[in-house]
């Protein structure tokens, strides 16, 4: 009897990639060709005989053992990614909540509501890390910039007319540097820029959270009440606004417009991916056909939604290091498949993880219609699924039946298998970075991708 390892490392066929993002084509260095040579979309050996679960739970008992098999932990390195950055990070949600202060106390409050609760900071975290481990690097010009200046209005303010309070008066600006150690440049090599444009990349994600929670009707968020419930729909709808809003001001006072471009194209990237992720196929059929393009259609929506930011501000932080050209490719490759792996991972969590350890709704993409990794493959499997699909879990009993289908399936096996394949692509892209608690830190940060459970 055939393994399930040995069944997983049988391709049968690579699916096209031409849905996937592009990967700039610049093989001067090890660094690149990484880049270059992207993670491949098996479509793995499918056995003829089903597994043979009596019930649900013993199906999902069995899924979350093959979930909680992750990367061998003696390899990478084991190092604490937050305490590589720990001095920049103390100070992260405090200057968010400076950034987003409004003059008008119900805007102020609805803005601020979900940095009461820090999430788990990934997307910063990341940038810094990144910044750090390309700090050791050749740059293509000095790494010097003047303190204050991320803060530094372009226009006057009587033309800007954009109270905040929150804000340090800019003749504050400079005590602001001397108290705050983490704040003064001699005492970091991230740059203040870096460290803004993580604070931006936190603000943009939180922007699309509060959009995601109008769009989705969510009841909860970060183990409390979701925005839209707190406050209603409209006022969590214009306080996403006003974050993409502060976002962009903060971005423009970074005085670099390729990194302005970058983040700029990743707030119209989430609109795309969540117009894509409407439909669960590219016709939107009432009864589609599981084609090899499905899962290639899953995986751009899937770049667009979730790995453009991180892919994007992990280059900005090279970019703002005037780090190489090849660094900076590296960084994006990093943060690209990286961004695609932490997605695959939350779909599986969403099929093996109860509602109190997720801190949100388990299983809720089935009620929201979403046909999501686990499911597209477990498809290609069982065709009746697509019934399933086109009438998007509308139908009486649909999203048990689905999620039944699904743990019968390797579904969960291939999504899993997949997202092993990006990490290991995100490693292999920082493989010439110098060593440094800050690339270990990187490494340590794809080990925690496949090993968390919320």
């Amino acid at each position: 009897m055939t393994s399930r390892s040995t069944r997983l490392a049988k391709s049968a066929a690579n699916y096209p990639r031409s849905l996937l993002p592009p990967c700039p084509s610049n093989s001067a260095t090890a660094a690149t060709a990484s880049c270059t040579a992207q993670p491949t979309i098996t479509a793995f050996y499918h056995p003829s005989r089903r597994r043979n679960q009596s019930n649900w739970a013993a199906a999902m008992s069995a899924a979350s053992g093959i979930f909680s098999n992750g990367p061998d932990p003696n390899s990478p390195i084991g190092v604490d990614p937050f305490r590589t950055v720990a001095k920049e990070m103390k100070f992260l949600t405090k200057n968010i909540r400076q950034l987003l202060g409004s003059g008008h106390p119900t805007l102020d409050t609805v803005a601020k509501y979900y940095t009461q609760s820090e999430g788990k900071y990934v997307r910063p975290m990341l940038v810094l890390l990144m910044s750090r481990a390309t700090a050791l690097m050749p740059s293509t010009a000095e790494r010097t910039q003047v303190f204050g200046s991320v803060d530094t209005p372009i226009s006057r303010s009587d033309v800007l007319i954009d109270e905040n309070p929150s804000m340090p008066s800019p003749s504050a600006l400079g005590s602001l540097a001397n108290d705050t150690a983490a704040y003064r440049p001699e005492d970091s090599d991230i740059l203040p820029s870096q460290r803004r444009l993580a604070e931006i990349t936190e603000l943009i994600h939180t922007a699309s959270l509060l959009h995601d929670d109008v769009i989705d009707h969510s009841q909860s968020r970060r183990s409390a009440p979701s925005a839209n419930i707190e406050f209603g729909n409209k006022m969590a709808v214009l306080a996403g606004d006003f974050l993409l809003g502060r976002a962009s001001v903060a971005l423009a006072r970074l005085r670099d417009p390729e990194v302005t471009e970058l983040l700029a194209t990743v707030i119209a990237n989430l609109v795309e991916g969540e117009f894509m992720q409407l439909k669960n196929t590219a016709r939107d059929e009432k009864n589609p056909v599981w084609t090899e393009d499905t899962v290639q259609y899953y995986l751009q929506k899937t770049y667009l939604k979730s790995a453009s930011l991180i892919s994007k501000s992990c280059r900005a932080a090279a970019l703002l290091g005037r780090s190489e050209p090849h660094v900076v490719e590296a960084a994006y490759s990093y943060g690209k498949n990286l961004g695609l792996a932490f997605q695959l991972v939350d779909d599986i969590l969403d099929y093996t993880v109860n509602e109190e350890e997720l801190g949100k709704p388990a299983g809720a993409d089935l009620e929201l219609g979403l046909a999501t990794a686990p499911l597209l493959f477990a498809w290609k499997e069982e065709s009746s699924l697509g019934e399933l699909v086109g009438r998007k879990f509308s139908g009486e009993g649909d999203v048990l039946r689905a999620r039944e289908l699904v743990a019968q399936s390797s579904g969960l096996e291939q999504t899993r298998a997949l997202a092993q394949e990006y990490v290991d692509k995100a490693i292999e892209a920082i493989s010439a970075f110098p060593e440094s608690d800050a690339k270990n830190g990187l490494i340590e940060m794809c080990t925690k991708v496949m090993k968390r459970r919320k």
